[in-house]
C-alpha cells in the first residue's frame, strides 16, 4: 500500500493532486497550516471531497516549528507543495515570512526525511527561478537568475534538496511549474482575477502592454506530471512542467471574453518589478523521464476554470 504525505494539501494543486491519488487507491495524509494569504474557508472547501474518503487524513501543521517525523511514519512518498506564493508580495519586510515558509520549512522537512524510509520526495519549484532566460523554450540547464525574492526562495529550496540528495542519498526531485491554472486557482492569481473582473464589470490591472507571454499549464496536467515524478525513475534533479501554451496576456483576455460572453475592461500600469517578460518551458526532459505530455487545450482549460468559478 502506497501512502503519500502531501504538504500544502488544501491549496489549489495540493487538493487536486490528493483527489487524483485517492482515485488511484493511495492513502493520503495531508498537512496544511491554513495561512492567511487567502481565506482559509476557500482552502477548506477544496478538501470537501477528500474528507469523505477513509483513506485521507488532514493534519493542521506548521512546518516552520512543529515536529515533522510523526507524520512521516508509514509514508512511502512525500510531495512538498506548502509555500508562501506570490512574486509581487515577496518584496520588502514580507521577505522574512517567505524565507520561513519556503526555505526554513523545506529544510526542516528534508532533515526529517533522513532515515525515514520514504521512497521518493517531490518538491514544488517555479519558473520564477529562471528570471529572464536567454533561451525559449527554456531548458533546465539555463542558468537561474531569479528577479524576485520569491524566486530566490524557490531556488534556495532547490539547492537544499540537491544538498540533501548528495549527502543522504535522498531520492528527490524538484518540479518547476509554469503558471498553473484551472479550477480552485487561488483568488489572487491572474486568471481568477480576470474572470472575476468579467463577472463584475470592473477593470483588470495589466502590468505593461499586455504583450508579455506565459506558458500556461492546466492543473490536471501538472498533477499528472507530479504523480509521474512520484513513481518513475528520475535521474535529474529538476524538471520543467509546462503546458505548451505560450501566449500573450492580451490573447488570453480575448479568449476569456469569448468564454464569458462579455468584454473585460483593461487598465494599464507600469510593468511590475520581478515579473519576467516571457516564460516558455522546454519539457524535453520531462517527456523523456516522466512520460509527461500536456493534454489540455488552453481554450478547454479556460472553459473549465470559468465553469468552476462561475458557480462559486
Amino acid at each position: 500500500m502506497s501512502r503519500a504525505l502531501i504538504t500544502g494539501v488544501a491549496g489549489f494543486l495540493g487538493s487536486t493532486l490528493t483527489e487524483a491519488l485517492l482515485r488511484e487507491g493511495w492513502d493520503v495524509v495531508g498537512i496544511d497550516a491554513f495561512t492567511d494569504n487567502y481565506p482559509s474557508r476557500r482552502k477548506r472547501e477544496n478538501l470537501v471531497s477528500a474528507l469523505e474518503h477513509d483513506r485521507f487524513r488532514l493534519e493542521e501543521v506548521d512546518l516552520r516549528s512543529a515536529p515533522i517525523e510523526p507524520y512521516l511514519k508509514g509514508a512511502t512518498h512525500v510531495v512538498h507543495l506548502a509555500a508562501l506564493p506570490g512574486v509581487r508580495s515577496s518584496w520588502g519586510e514580507s521577505f522574512a515570512a517567505y524565507t520561513e515558509h519556503n526555505v526554513l520549512a523545506t529544510q526542516r522537512l528534508l532533515e526529517a526525511l533522513r532515515g525515514s524510509g520514504v521512497e521518493r520526495t517531490v518538491i514544488a519549484s517555479s519558473s520564477s527561478v529562471y528570471g529572464t532566460p536567454t533561451r525559449f523554450p527554456t531548458p533546465e540547464d539555463e542558468p537561474p537568475r531569479p528577479l524576485s525574492p520569491y524566486g530566490v526562495t524557490k531556488l534556495s529550496a532547490e539547492a537544499l534538496l540537491g544538498a540533501y540528495r548528495v549527502r543522504d542519498g535522498l531520492s528527490a526531485v524538484a518540479l518547476r511549474y509554469f503558471t498553473v491554472y484551472g479550477p480552485r486557482q487561488r483568488p489572487d492569481m491572474g486568471f481568477h482575477v480576470f474572470f472575476e473582473a468579467a463577472r463584475s464589470g470592473s477593470p483588470v490591472t495589466i502590468y505593461g502592454d499586455g504583450e508579455q507571454t506565459r506558458d500556461f499549464t492546466f492543473v490536471d496536467d501538472a498533477v499528472r506530471a507530479t504523480m509521474s515524478a512520484m513513481t518513475r525513475a528520475t535521474p535529474e534533479v529538476t524538471y520543467n512542467v509546462g503546458g505548451g501554451h505560450r501566449v500573450t496576456l492580451n490573447d488570453v483576455l480575448q479568449r476569456m471574453e469569448r468564454v464569458v460572453g462579455k468584454p473585460i475592461r483593461r487598465r494599464h500600469v507600469a510593468p511590475s518589478a520581478g515579473d519576467p517578460r516571457d516564460t516558455s518551458a522546454d519539457i524535453t526532459r520531462a517527456r523523456r523521464d516522466l512520460g509527461y505530455a500536456p493534454g489540455t487545450d488552453l481554450g478547454d482549460g479556460l472553459e473549465r476554470q470559468w465553469a468552476w468559478q462561475r458557480d462559486q
